[in-house]
């Protein structure tokens, strides 16, 4: 929450003077930055919004919610919420389900038809995005509610991105993706599909833009040499995503399967399930701790009938088999080969080892840094040439959803302020109120809400959802488990505890500040405050 304290006093005053001589510390309000907003890419403010989920403003909660992130009925379905793992309230009993609460928040704005206010002001500059996925959004979005003119130029026949084309419908369906899509539009986005930048400056001049930002996704999948006889059907996983949204599905047999160990591997073999596979097996070289997707992927696939072979390379494939060698860990935990082989059946295989972005659109672009298939860029997020930003999976980071709407929002307040001639400066953050600055003797236990999952039969037969959302009473419950870390929400536990009649309520809303007159410094206040709002501070002589 980002209200101020009432706590500044006229140097002239005689609170601000009469300290009194007995005191060597005394008490300050101030805000901490929870631990949650710290940890969320995106940026959100999470305990903000929260705070209105819990009094049943839900409508409030969005809007203070989309201030940061204009995606939240997507975001709570495909974010892997690093927030929850850095809740302080996990140290009590378990996380508060911020994911659930955003997603209950992002669904009531699609039912309830809530939409974006017009920008009030024109700039009249004119930003070209390059992208329609999570960070070409984002960036639209902020661009827009900045009163700039944005146009979006989207090589694909949809927009969404790698969320379209890489997150398969169970997880992410496609009513709500188009929902949240359109209101973006609807502030004045223009969005040209099927329009493939091929040289960003052509583009630019063309267009008469003023700056651009590019969002290209990675959507080129990464090859694996694996000798193949000329029956043998190899695949990249991108490719079997991506035909999903066609009339003509992917044809990959009986038997599929999967090379590697993320999140698109895991997605690719559920997906051959629901397409009627009778043997859906991943091959990972690792363990099942080292995979990079997420366990709780790992568990839902497996729960799916997905077979996986840890510790185990492709070596071969053949006309209707796959051979693979079994690993080992050495002494240093790397897997290493044993010359042992086991053959399996396969009537085709998926590579699932990475993607890269296709940079093609840049050649000949003066002033440009490119490092490992990724664009360098500055703290600012603009690359080597003025006036063109880049982000998403354009540049060296984290490859999520979650980060890419940061990037998108980031670069957009960064974009305004070359486009005004000014430098952005965000505003400092407060240090984290960490849970040893908490008293955590009023919460009482409130295990979190769990969301309802979808059968497994019809999870192996139907691209149905697999998981739930909470509905108002869930939600409500959840928003109410939020400790509030570091920032005062008036539970007047200062005021009744403390021993001299120095703390002063200033009204609802308003908080409290201290009389410094009466305040004898005993630290009651702070060692009481549940939320960590009060600091000791060394007296001034």
């Amino acid at each position: 929450m980002d209200k101020p304290f009432a706590i500044t006093l006229d140097p002239g005053s005689s609170l601000a003077n009469r300290t009194g001589s007995w005191r060597t510390f005394k008490p300050l309000y101030l805000d901490r930055l929870p631990p949650c907003n710290a940890a969320c890419p995106a940026g959100e403010n999470i305990q903000g919004w929260l705070f209105h989920a819990e009094s049943g403003d839900y409508e409030a909660a969005w809007r203070a919610l989309t201030e940061n992130n204009p995606l939240p009925a997507i975001m709570g379905r495909v974010c892997y919420h690093p927030c929850q793992g850095a809740c302080n309230r996990q140290n009590i009993d378990s996380s508060v389900g911020i994911n659930a609460v955003e997603r209950f928040l992002g669904d009531e704005a699609i039912k309830r038809g809530w939409a974006f206010p017009k920008p009030a002001n024109k700039s009249g500059k004119r930003v070209l995005v390059v992208g329609a996925g999570p960070s070409g959004l984002s960036a639209a979005y902020h661009l827009a509610r900045l009163g700039h003119e944005v146009e979006i130029h989207e090589a694909g026949p949809y927009a969404g991105g790698m969320m379209r084309f890489g997150i398969p419908q169970y997880r992410l369906p496609r009513d709500v993706l188009n929902a949240e899509v359109k209101r973006i539009l609807d502030l004045g986005v223009v969005l040209r599909l099927d329009t493939k930048v091929s040289n960003i400056q052509d583009s630019m001049q063309a267009g008469q833009f003023d700056a651009a930002f590019l969002a290209v996704g990675a959507h080129i999948g990464k090859r694996a040499f694996i000798p193949a006889g000329d029956a043998t059907k190899i695949v990249d996983a991108v490719s079997v995503l991506r035909s999903m949204e066609g009339e003509d599905k992917p044809m990959l047999g009986r038997r599929v399967v999967v090379y590697g160990g993320g999140n698109t591997a895991i997605d690719v073999a559920r997906t051959v399930k629901r397409l009627g596979a009778s043997e859906a097996i991943i091959v990972y070289r690792r363990t099942r701790e080292k995979a990079p997707a997420h366990d709780f992927e790992i568990e839902e696939a497996l729960q799916e009938g997905v077979m996986v072979k840890w510790l185990s390379t492709i070596k071969q494939a053949g006309e209707g088999e796959i051979t693979i060698e079994k690993m080992a860990l050495d002494d240093k935990g790397f897997p290493q080969p044993t010359g042992e082989f086991e053959t399996l059946a396969a009537d085709s295989v998926v590579l699932a080892l990475g993607q890269d972005v296709d940079l093609s659109l840049l050649d000949g672009l003066p002033g440009l840094e490119l490092k490992d298939g990724t664009v360098q860029v500055n703290q600012n997020m603009m690359t080597g040439h003025p006036g063109i930003f880049a982000g998403g999976d354009m540049v060296p980071s984290e490859r999520t959803v979650t980060v890419a709407v940061g990037h998108g929002k980031k670069a957009a307040h960064h974009i305004d302020a070359w486009l005004r001639g000014e430098t952005y400066a965000p505003p400092p953050k407060h240090e984290i109120a960490s849970f040893d600055k908490l008293n955590p003797w009023y919460y009482t236990e409130a295990p979190h809400m769990v969301r309802p999952t979808l059968d497994i039969i019809r999870r192996q037969s139907t691209f149905e959802e697999v998981q739930g959302g909470l509905d108002e009473n869930n939600a409500l419950f959840e928003a109410r488990r939020c400790l509030s870390c570091g920032n005062c929400f008036e539970c007047d536990n200062c005021y009744g505890v403390c021993p001299d009649n120095a703390v002063i309520k200033l009204g609802p809303g308003k908080r409290f500040e201290f009389n410094y007159d009466y305040c004898k410094g005993c630290g009651v206040c702070a060692a009481e405050c549940p939320c960590g709002a009060i600091k000791m501070m060394p007296e001034e002589n």
